[in-house]
């Protein structure tokens, strides 16, 4: 579904309804002209049925998508907080490594903050090649600074942290890049989408409906933006429902002090 821009995946389901819709009418009107004794209770119930299991997806859905979205939100706080920290304790490293330490946590700050407005997978693969650098040379220090006293807890203590931020960075790849509503689900929602349709125009016309009901294009639109809803913020990049990266922005703003310049 990525492939797809939002505002095409927003056409192509106002079109599929209003065709298949019109389908359904085309076929129900040629089986009402042969056969007037069609019952429309029994279609009516079975329309029912499927627009009722469309709904049961669309929850299905859109539960997995904001249980997601709520998942990544809390993953932008926790980041911030993990790095706020492992900033702070960078402190105890000796003099000389102080500075470079301050110095890499803002520019990892900046990176973190690229990967979430990236416009291209260019730019995203970039960012996250550029974080991972930073993390090894952030251990590295903080290796080789433990090695000289084993015994630390000084040491200890900003190692956990700096632990604790590349399991945090980690983990917001796999939620926003890997874990995803899979492309079963999509097919299935759209096949139900279609069969209902379908079903909806075929009532009408039984119903003896003559023309066309003038709500199709409200009913299109309808569906389009339920859609929408449900895959921009399932995108890792989406346009109109986005993650907020306040917690880092404001991080960054207070590592703006001029420490370790």
């Amino acid at each position: 579904m990525d492939a797809i821009p939002i505002g095409v995946l927003f056409a192509a389901t106002i079109i599929i309804v209003v065709i298949t819709i019109e389908a359904g009418y085309r076929l129900g009107h040629a089986v009402h002209r042969r056969s007037a004794g069609e019952k429309e209770s029994s279609v009516s119930a079975i329309t029912a049925a499927i627009l009722g299991l469309v709904a049961f997806m669309l929850a299905f859905t859109f539960g997995i998508v904001t249980n997601r979205y709520d998942a990544r939100k809390a993953l932008v706080l926790e980041e911030a907080n993990a790095i706020g920290t492992a900033y702070l304790r960078s402190d105890f490293l000796p003099e000389k490594d102080r500075g470079e330490a301050a110095g890499l946590f803002r520019e990892y700050v900046d990176y973190r903050l690229a990967s979430a407005k990236w416009r291209d997978l260019t730019q995203l693969q970039k960012a996250l090649v550029e974080s991972d650098r930073i993390q090894r040379r952030l251990w590295e220090m903080a290796v080789a600074n433990a090695r000289k006293d084993m015994n630390s807890d000084v040491a200890a203590l900003y190692i956990d942290a700096l632990n604790h931020v590349i399991d945090i960075h980690a983990s917001r790849v796999a939620v926003a890049l890997q874990a995803r509503v899979p492309g079963g689900i999509w097919l299935v929602l759209y096949v139900l989408i279609v069969l209902g349709m379908i079903g909806v125009g075929y009532q009408t016309a039984i119903a003896g409906s003559a023309r066309r009901s003038r709500a199709t294009p409200i009913l299109a639109v309808a569906f389009s933006l339920v859609i929408v809803l449900i895959a921009s913020p399932d995108r890792p990049h989406g346009r109109f429902i986005t993650v907020s990266q306040q917690p880092l922005a404001d991080l960054r703003a207070s590592m703006s002090d001029g420490r370790g310049q």
